[in-house]
């Protein structure tokens, strides 16, 4: 983003720049409407991540014998 010199106000302008730019190109109304877009959408992204790794845990549960499963419970210890 800058020169390992830059202050702190320096690097503010530079993100502010770098923010009216994006903003422009997208026509957004304000710097916070693109922030707002930008966390909606990582939000999304990070669902939807999610909710492709709980289908792959879920079709890993396909391959379970669940007759095998259950008599190996009724076999547990912990039974009442």
């Amino acid at each position: 983003m800058g020169s390992p010199d830059m202050t702190s106000v320096s690097v503010s302008f530079e993100v502010r720049r770098q923010l009216n730019s994006i903003r422009a190109l997208g026509n957004y109304k304000s710097v916070d409407d693109l922030i707002q877009y930008l966390l909606k959408e990582h939000r999304l992204h990070q669902i939807k991540r999610d909710s492709d790794d709980l289908q792959a845990s879920l079709q890993s549960l396909n391959d379970v014998d669940v007759n095998s499963l259950i008599a190996k419970l009724e076999l547990s210890p912990f039974q009442e």
